[in-house]
């Protein structure tokens, strides 16, 4: 859906990590593998998306989403545009390949492909600067009311508006923006908004 956004509509995006279950809030897997089991089901059929539940065989695992938020913000900082392209590989590695995320030393692997160096990304990751960084992401993402994972959001230089609170159809998403932009901005709605299929804005 992302990916459909980002090609349709002439915007800028920014990627926040919102902290699923970073450091005091990880929990370990064995108290709630049955309700991710749940959950990643009803996603993927949501969605389409592939997920591993042999990922949750894990024993004796802790879900701690801070060193995968670390990472996002840490390549935010680095090469920003590549920020939305690393956040889908981490998804991907994690819920998709078993990749265990909370491991920094999964990091060299996953960086491949990407316009950074991998040693000066390492010592960024392990910074108390950059751990700041992504606590201050956290506060921001509570500030413009995030409750559900993903959320996506419209900012229009005054308000932050929801596009979708959980998983959404790209379809769902571009009416509810096409009628925002439409409504709010007339002017620029023209050229902003494109037929995904012709391409023409």
């Amino acid at each position: 859906t992302i990916e459909q956004v980002d090609a349709s509509y002439d915007i800028p995006m920014r990627v926040v990590v919102g902290g699923l279950r970073p450091g005091n809030r990880a929990e370990p897997l064995d108290a709630i593998r049955g309700l991710l089991q749940h959950h990643w089901g009803q996603v993927a059929a949501a969605s389409g998306q592939p997920f591993d539940l042999a990922g949750l065989d894990r024993e004796g695992w802790t879900y701690d989403t801070m060193t995968a938020d670390t990472a996002v913000v840490t390549m935010r900082q680095m090469a920003p545009d590549e920020t939305l392209r690393f956040f889908t590989r981490l998804q991907s590695a994690f819920y998709a390949e078993r990749v265990d995320i909370t491991d920094p030393e999964a990091y060299s692997e996953l960086l491949e492909g990407f316009p950074v160096d991998s040693d000066e990304f390492m010592l960024n990751l392990a910074s108390s600067d950059m751990k700041a960084a992504t606590e201050k992401d956290f506060e921001e993402a509570a500030w413009l009311g995030v409750t559900a994972f993903p959320t996506l959001l419209l900012h229009d230089g005054t308000s932050a508006v929801p596009l979708s609170l959980g998983y959404a159809p790209f379809e769902r998403v571009a009416e509810r923006l096409n009628s925002l932009i439409e409504r709010n901005h007339p002017d620029v709605a023209e050229g902003l908004v494109c037929d995904i299929d012709s391409g023409v804005c």
